[in-house]
């Protein structure tokens, strides 16, 4: 066996996916554990090999997917002490959880990627940031990377900055998502049809987004492109900053790095 995933949600589902549909790995090189049967029953229908316990799953796997949830890492790393090898490549994807910990759990030479994925991975639009911590080789980290590239565009970033990271990627799409529900329920209690304020909001998202990524102007010129002085667009951005729409967006983002340290610890 190639590929585990200790944990079978719907990341772990997404990561699969994509690896079956991108024909880096076939079925049959990949197992999974989860505690949930009737999770890991409809990956054996589609050909995975289901292991009884995280222990025998590490056994078997080269690469293991730790898809689980931070407050789960003890109890399960707890279970992967001594069924580990020095070959195994742990790719953590739980928010907060550093290299550190999982050596301290399995040991100092354990080789461990740190990945913060996001929910767009379901679809295969993910932006997936991502590191190393020594000793893994770069042949094991690039295999890592070509995981998640499977689903989306991958960054590769320093290890001091995986927690700062999850706001930029892992949190910001509820972000995205409550700005958007905010404009949309606007809309509807002004006479639109939810789904046509739905529409437009977020095909004005994607253009937004691919304008930033594309033509090459900073932010602050996009946003001139749009304002006209005294103009409506002007009107607004004046509310957002009287209202303190930039201090509430830093907090938010000092919040979430905050609360990775603290799931960290």
């Amino acid at each position: 066996m190639k590929l585990g995933f200790i944990g079978a949600g719907n990341m772990a589902g997404a990561i699969i996916s994509g690896a079956i549909d991108a024909g880096r790995l076939s079925p049959g090189e990949i197992c999974v554990y989860d505690i949930s049967e009737e999770k890991t029953a409809a990956y054996a229908k589609r050909g995975l090999r289901v292991c009884q316990s995280p222990a025998k799953l590490a056994g078997l796997c080269k690469y293991v997917v730790l898809a689980i949830k931070p407050q789960n890492f003890e109890e399960v790393l707890s279970q992967l002490a001594g069924a580990v090898s020095d070959e195994t490549v742990l790719i953590s994807i739980a928010a907060g959880i550093s290299p550190s910990y999982i050596k301290s759990k399995l040991g100092e030479g354990s080789k461990v990627v740190q990945v913060m994925p996001n929910t767009p991975l379901l679809i295969g639009f993910g932006a997936t940031a991502i590191s190393k911590a020594e000793p893994t080789t770069q042949e094991e980290f690039d295999f890592a990377c070509g995981l998640f590239a499977s689903a989306g565009v991958v960054e590769q970033i320093d290890n001091r900055l995986m927690n700062e990271v999850i706001p930029l990627n892992g949190s910001s799409p509820a972000f995205i998502y409550q700005l958007t529900k905010l404009f949309v329920d606007r809309a509807q209690q002004l006479g639109f049809e939810r789904e046509c304020a739905n529409r437009l909001f977020c095909n004005t998202l994607i253009g937004a987004a691919q304008m930033m990524l594309t033509t090459g102007m900073d932010h602050q010129a996009l946003i001139d492109m749009v304002t006209s002085p005294a103009g409506t667009t002007f009107s607004g951005l004046q509310a957002l900053a009287e209202n303190g729409f930039d201090e509430a967006i830093i907090k938010a983002y000092d919040a979430t790095v905050r609360r990775a340290y603290e799931l960290g610890r």
